[in-house]
């Protein structure tokens, strides 16, 4: 990332300021902050927008200013300013609403893949790490908003996305990193975009392979799971051409009932006539275990949701610290993900699927219609999953094309990446080592290793890294925990991909 020297474009700052960039949000300060630019006195200049969406949708802001400040950060200004008396939020939303929306953005399609997570972890070290990871992911979460929190102060911004908190950092951290601010934003919206489209063609393979189940009960001739993506996979395009949210919301409620009724169902089936904890692996293969924690991540894991959450509360504070909307509803999430794992692995053994739906006994009609409500409410949700990350790519190109052709080539990008996505699904077919990889890869690093760097840069000069730089060693160890995370998860996967294709599972032999 470049910055307009000093000298040349802007007068020189004073012998006690330090030259630090930082990010101020350039639409309508006046409006947001409550205060004029002509009040800041340092010297200031704007550089491009950046790639993102609106702070509501994801993360990110649109036109940000850069300015310097007072090396150390804390001086009385800081201290005074509080951002969430400054925040002009239309709708804000109250603690209990935060806390249903938290709910809902966490209890996806992953509490479904939870018994598999089981199965590659084993009964009692499954019930054990799922609780251990959960907290972990829980406590990224809070070090990720209080970051944030702490640089809404130190630059008097109301409010900042997941890319904004990580540029900040670094233009805010060690000089050696400012060079790296473009870079770290560039990363956290490309590992979202590609999350996002990964569960997109986790959705696809998910909603195709259900539907197979229960159309081959009732046809002679059976369509493989790739045709069948590749059916589901046309309306979808049609669907995915509709670029206003308000039109997609009827289908997000119909979505929710379905999935809520789908889910309670299942529950049904998988509470009766449950075998003795004896009769499962306590403990598996510790080959599985990478598997475990990429499904557990990718089920548990919603940091890419959490700051515009955070930024639409009415009462901010309250989203961490203790108790908070954050603990109370991942703890209820954590809970009920390990509900799901435990008694699900404890009724199907190691004969648990990728999805437990796809357990269910497909000639009763009940278990049918489960299947086929939750694959319609998946078929809905991957519209609302698809704008984000589709948001996030055509911002970065609009600017680029012509106006008079901006209409058509924004609904070629979209035709495009649906047939990306149905593509990979065509190829990768196999939903449990396709929702490890997603986790593995884009989840370990947003929701552990970007958070950890982020409060070493935010922290590097003000207040420090504590006694005996304690902070530092924490966040060392949750970056290198990340990396094997991200590098065994990976590689296990992959190993999976392989297996299933020859017929077989990793940790067979």
């Amino acid at each position: 990332m470049s910055f307009h020297k000093s000298d040349s474009r802007t007068p020189l700052a004073p012998p006690e300021y330090t030259k630090i960039p930082t990010v101020v949000t350039g639409y309508d300060n006046e409006k947001h902050n409550g205060r004029n630019n002509a009040n800041i006195s340092q010297p200031k200049f704007i550089r491009s927008d950046m790639a993102d969406v609106p702070v509501q949708q994801a993360a990110g802001s649109t036109l940000p200013l850069v300015i310097t400040r007072k090396k150390g950060g804390d001086d009385s200004e800081d201290v005074n300013y509080n951002p969430f008396e400054h925040r002009k939020v239309e709708h804000p939303t109250s603690d209990m609403e935060t806390l249903v929306h938290l709910l809902k953005g966490s209890l996806g399609s992953g509490i479904l893949a939870m018994p598999m997570a089981f199965m590659n972890a084993g009964l009692w070290f499954g019930l054990v790490a799922t609780f251990a990871v959960g907290a972990l992911c829980t406590y990224c979460v809070h070090i990720l908003v209080k970051c944030a929190h702490i640089l809404c102060r130190r630059r008097k911004i109301p409010m900042m996305g997941f890319a904004d908190v990580a540029e900040q950092a670094f233009l805010d951290g060690p000089p050696s990193l400012n060079r790296w601010s473009r870079f770290i934003r560039f990363m956290v919206n490309s590992f979202l975009v590609i999350d996002l489209l990964g569960c997109c063609c986790i959705y696809l393979v998910f909603v195709a392979t259900n539907v197979k189940q229960v159309v081959d009960f009732y046809m002679e001739n059976e369509l493989s799971v790739r045709l069948w993506i590749v059916i589901v996979t046309g309306p979808l395009i049609f669907m995915c051409l509709v670029r206003n949210l308000k039109f997609l919301t009827p289908f997000s409620m119909i979505a929710n009932i379905l999935m809520f009724v789908g889910i309670i169902i299942t529950f049904i089936y998988m509470f009766s006539d449950l075998p003795a904890p004896a009769e499962r692996d306590g403990v598996v293969n510790v080959v599985q275990w990478p598997l475990f924690f990429g499904t557990v991540i990718f089920a548990l894991e919603g940091i890419g949701v959490v700051m515009s959450l955070e930024n639409d509360m009415k009462n901010p504070t309250h989203f961490i610290g203790c108790p908070s909307v954050l603990n109370l509803g991942m703890g209820v999430v954590i809970a009920l993900y390990t509900l799901v794992g435990f008694f699900g692995y404890l009724k199907y053994g190691p004969g648990t699927e990728a999805s437990i739906t796809l357990n269910l006994p497909v000639e009763e009609k009940l278990a049918q219609s489960v299947k086929l409500m939750i694959a319609i409410a998946i078929f809905f949700t991957f519209t609302l999953q698809f704008y984000v990350p589709v948001s996030i790519l055509w911002k970065g190109i609009a600017n680029k094309i012509a106006p008079e052709r901006q209409n058509a080539s924004e609904y070629g990008l979209r035709v495009f990446l649906v047939i990306v996505c149905c593509s990979i699904a065509v190829a990768l077919p196999n939903l449990g080592p396709f929702i490890s990889l997603i986790g593995a890869v884009c989840l370990s690093t947003l929701g552990m290793i970007v958070p950890a760097i982020i409060e070493l840069a935010v922290y590097h000069e003000d207040p420090g890294y504590g006694r005996f730089n304690w902070r530092l060693c924490k966040n060392i160890g949750l970056i290198l925990f990340g990396i094997v995370g991200f590098v065994t998860g990976t590689y296990i996967s992959i190993l999976e991909f392989h297996a299933e294709f020859t017929g077989g599972h990793v940790g067979d032999h």
